[in-house]
């Protein structure tokens, strides 16, 4: 067990955990709701897309930001998950993220969906 993102306490009043396959699909949800330079040790961890939202959007920017997530996947996650399809829509001021993957570890296939700015899931 790990501790469940974000941080909460559970029912028995101590840190929530989450399982192996939920702990990953946290750790995609962080990737892609921080800025590179947010973290100081490592300052290139991050897909930014918070930021994305205010920019225009169309059929480019949604590419555009399909592009920056498969490759920050691959980047800072390819050593726990194979993403295999990624698809973004923009819904009113909003971002519409789904990323379909395996976990390498259990070869899990899992589809984790995250709706940015708001966190809707």
């Amino acid at each position: 067990m790990t501790i469940d993102h974000p941080y909460d306490i559970g029912g028995s009043g101590r840190t929530a955990t989450t399982g192996p396959d939920d702990h990953v699909r946290d750790m995609i949800e962080q990737l892609l709701l921080t800025s590179p330079g947010e973290r100081v040790m490592r300052p290139d961890f991050g897909a930014g897309l918070l930021q994305l939202v205010f920019e225009p959007g169309g059929p480019e920017a949604a590419a555009t930001t399909q592009y920056l997530v498969q490759s920050a996947l691959e980047r800072h996650l390819g050593h726990v998950l194979t993403a295999d399809r990624v698809e973004v829509e923009a819904v009113d001021s909003a971002l519409l993220i789904t990323v379909s993957y395996v976990v390498l570890r259990t070869r899990t296939p899992a589809v984790a969906t995250f709706h940015i700015p708001d966190g809707r899931q």
